[in-house]
């Protein structure tokens, strides 16, 4: 998907969840870095959650993932979790 075909909701404001800010200090980024990575995406794809949508990007020359889950209703862009992707 090029990046110019990518949904409406893609630069809607956004919204982290809870789970997103337990886990941001256990796997070492802070919110700007999060806005870093999804500036830097590269691709975004269905999750395997109904949706949901993963986005692939790096960090620190390694590659990460960002689920995300747009919300029409609030027009916002909820951000549920990022990790990095092992073995890359």
């Amino acid at each position: 998907m090029s990046r110019r075909s990518w949904p409406e909701w893609w630069d809607w404001e956004l919204e982290l969840s809870a789970h997103l800010l337990k886990r941001m200090d256990d796997r070492g980024f802070i919110e700007i870095e999060l806005r870093v990575m999804l500036a830097r995406a590269k691709r975004l794809r269905r999750d395997i959650v109904t949706g949901r949508w993963r986005v692939e990007t790096t960090s620190r020359r390694r590659r990460r993932d960002v689920i995300v889950e747009p919300d029409p209703a609030a027009t916002r862009l909820l951000v549920i979790t990022a990790y990095p992707v092992w073995g890359t």
